[in-house]
């Protein structure tokens, strides 16, 4: 049993926790992924260690997916046994978030965003964490043939039947959130929280996405706020052999590190440098600038990086003419 840091509260920053959107609920400005480092390619030992790291530090929200590994589950089972195993006297200091909306099982029922999927999905998640609720259960990605409200009806039905507290969406587009969150709110179940993907290589979210967010009260989660490593000094020199785009292209191509995408890069850390900051603390400070931006799903592999990214919550304000900067160098 992990005795959590005395001082996770007393010595975090006053700026690590902001109200996720209109709710009561706040969440801690950077949270932890349990993505796809959290399953068999990773040890156990390694995987307890940067969850109870996080902790110690203040970190509170933990996210994960039902396809989250690999193979997909894994990571909510080793999650399940750090909380079993070190957390659970602690367990309403956390904020525990899962997901579905990807493939998972074989046949009809285990992808999307049916009731059938989504409820069964939630019970198979809860039963992995070990866990009677889930803080805030996700629908994963929008689905084009069933329903969007069949859909928020199972999210809202999850919160009614207390298997979760909050109901979120990710990966939904301006459009489709408003409506979502127009039902979810007739269901009694508003929406707390929205995940996009959100850097300064992916700026989607500020083509109408956050004025959504901002005008319905809901809070915004960016997931690869780093662009998967690349808005850090891993890559300032190439590729490292060791790197994810280095040797795990799944997600990361050694493609998408072109010689463009290394001086965009090279500039940005002279800018961070100037202003006493590393790469991704700069990278993370911009996403969170954002005032419907609540936190930011930071991935680590090693507890320094943790460390690291909570240097960026020491100083998150830009000034006009950093803002320019950034923009001239990503041609924005």
């Amino acid at each position: 049993m992990h005795t959590p840091s005395p001082t996770r509260y007393s010595n975090a920053s006053p700026a690590l926790y902001k109200r996720c959107g209109r709710s009561g609920l706040q969440l801690p400005r950077l949270s932890l992924g349990l993505w796809h480092n959290f399953g068999d390619n990773n040890s156990r030992e390694n995987s307890r260690a940067l969850v109870l790291h996080a902790f110690d530090r203040g970190i509170t929200h933990f996210d994960l997916a039902n396809n989250y590994g690999p193979p997909p589950g894994h990571a909510e089972q080793c999650f399940g046994q750090i909380l079993r195993e070190d957390l659970a006297a602690y367990r309403d200091e956390l904020i525990i978030s899962t997901k579905a909306g990807y493939p998972m099982w074989d046949g009809p029922y285990g992808d999307w965003g049916s009731r059938k999927y989504l409820l069964a999905s939630l019970d198979q998640s809860l039963r992995r964490l070990g866990l009677d609720y889930v803080d805030i259960f996700y629908h994963h990605r929008p689905d084009p043939e069933t329903p969007l409200e069949e859909t928020m009806g199972a999210l809202a039905h999850a919160v009614r039947s207390g298997k979760a507290l909050y109901a979120g969406i990710s990966n939904y587009n301006p459009e489709q959130t408003a409506r979502a969150a127009a039902i979810l709110r007739d269901l009694g179940a508003p929406c707390l929280i929205h995940q996009p993907k959100y850097s300064m290589f992916e700026r989607a979210p500020e083509r109408g996405l956050l004025n959504v967010l901002a005008r319905e009260g809901i809070g915004c989660i960016a997931f690869s706020p780093l662009a998967q490593g690349q808005l850090t000094d891993r890559y300032l020199d190439g590729i490292p052999a060791d790197s994810r785009a280095g040797h795990d292209p799944r997600f990361l191509k050694p493609e998408h590190i072109t010689a463009a995408k290394l001086a965009q890069l090279r500039a940005l850390n002279e800018l961070a440098r100037a202003r006493g900051q590393t790469l991704a603390q700069l990278s993370l400070a911009w996403v969170l600038r954002q005032p419907a931006v609540t936190t930011a799903l930071i991935g680590a592999s090693k507890t320094a990086q943790i460390d690291d990214n909570l240097g960026a919550l020491k100083n998150t304000s830009f000034g006009a003419d950093e803002i320019a900067a950034i923009d001239k160098i990503l041609g924005a």
